[in-house]
């Protein structure tokens, strides 16, 4: 099992940048695939983005494509992910969740049922 917390998340303007992270108790955290969702109020929870167990293979949403960088370091037991060239509807609270299973980049995990804990979100709000 692993527990998972969110931090970084706060007030930025349109255009800045703004990086969170998500640190993971426990001694496996090499042994999960990492995924970042989002969730605006009033809409469904969003993939963002995942990472490999080794960090080499990641897998974006569109909408952060070219904008967002995951990353992590197994030594920390840390997954980060930066954000550059925010915009308002970026505005959401950002989860981390880790998945017992491979990333497989044939069919990266995309979909929130495919992870098995979750963090507790942090807020970054993006003023216009």
């Amino acid at each position: 099992q692993v527990q998972l917390v969110e931090s970084g998340g706060g007030l930025v303007q349109a255009g800045g940048s703004l990086r969170v992270s998500c640190a993971a108790s426990g001694r496996t955290f090499s042994s999960y695939t990492m995924g970042w969702f989002r969730q605006a109020p009033g809409k469904e929870r969003e993939f963002v983005g995942t990472i490999s167990r080794s960090g080499n293979s990641i897998y974006y949403g569109d909408s952060v494509k070219g904008r967002f960088t995951i990353s992590r370091d197994n030594a920390k037991n840390t997954v980060y992910l930066q954000m550059n060239s925010l915009k308002p509807e970026d505005t959401a609270v950002y989860y981390c969740a880790a998945d017992i299973g491979p990333f497989l980049s044939a069919q990266p995990p995309i979909r929130s049922y495919e992870y098995d804990y979750w963090g507790q979100g942090t807020q970054v709000t993006v003023s216009s």
